[in-house]
């Protein structure tokens, strides 16, 4: 037999917190002295503590927990429960490191501000030019909500065209639009509105155009016109001060956005941070 507090010790948990778990039934002690009311614990009583720990840690409550031990919950089917919240701390990990990447590209933005050459940004007419894509749509503009969306669409294209015999013949070119339940003004309109977003996966080819076969795939051209173009070096993660100096210069020379900017890429090596691409903007004169 334990004393509570050697019986804590060895479940890693504290006496206070075994006396809250006797209080509402949840572990009772094996013997309470009658003349003092020490609790002593039995061995055999580590195997309840460590599945109420391991049930509260997956997010049960209290009374949840004590639920799920009177059906006897097996070996296997715990271990399958801390498997898939296993998954699920896994998954919030992830999400929070791209929320954090976010926040640091931000401060960056706000650290570069006055800092970027705007005399980098060239007022030019775009051609023409066929592309190869895969459209998705994605729940908005941000970059959470864009990244899981064009990544696989840009994993999936290559592997098709390959399969259907089509080489790229130039850069790759990602596009976005509005959603068509979004009104292209306002609010949800384009150029930064929070609906959903269209977004097109594309590469340059001379294919014909119209779909490939049935893989999803579909050529189109596009048409030529006039944009703000300016280079930038590194992630896409990290895009936002290049595309906010891009705002800063067409707000002091008299240029208005007309929709959101292309992403063409001109250099794509595996290292994510030596990438290049130029954002091509479509502008009218105000």
């Amino acid at each position: 037999m334990f004393t509570i507090g050697d019986f804590a010790r060895y479940g890693r948990v504290s006496p206070r917190m075994l006396r809250h778990y006797d209080a509402i039934g949840l572990l009772r002690p094996d013997r309470t002295d009658p003349a003092t009311g020490y609790r002593f614990y039995g061995a055999a009583q580590l195997a309840r503590l460590n599945r109420i720990i391991a049930l509260k840690d997956l997010g049960f409550t209290l009374q949840q927990v004590g639920a799920v031990l009177d059906e006897q919950v097996g070996p296997e089917e715990l271990r399958g429960m801390l498997r898939l919240r296993r998954a699920e701390l896994a998954e919030a990990v992830a999400a929070a490191t791209a929320r954090l990447a976010q926040v640091e590209a931000r401060l960056r933005s706000i650290e570069s501000e006055g800092h970027m050459p705007a005399d980098d940004v060239v007022i030019k007419t775009v051609p023409a030019v066929r592309v190869a894509e895969l459209t998705g749509t994605a729940a908005s503009y941000e970059p959470q909500d864009i990244g899981p969306v064009i990544g696989p669409l840009y994993e999936n294209l290559f592997p098709l065209l390959e399969g259907a015999g089509i080489r790229p013949t130039g850069p790759g070119i990602a596009r976005y639009e509005d959603a068509p339940q979004d009104s292209p003004e306002g609010e949800g309109g384009s150029s930064g509105g929070g609906g959903a977003i269209v977004v097109h996966a594309g590469v340059t080819v001379s294919a014909p155009v119209g779909p490939v076969g049935d893989t999803g795939v579909e050529v189109v051209e596009l048409p030529p016109f006039e944009a703000a173009t300016i280079v930038h070096r590194g992630a896409m993660d990290d895009v936002l001060p290049t595309a906010q100096t891009l705002a800063h210069w067409l707000d002091a020379h008299g240029y208005r956005s007309t929709g959101y900017a292309r992403e063409v890429t001109l250099e794509c090596p595996p290292d994510r941070d030596e990438w290049v691409t130029e954002l091509q903007e479509p502008v009218a004169k105000v």
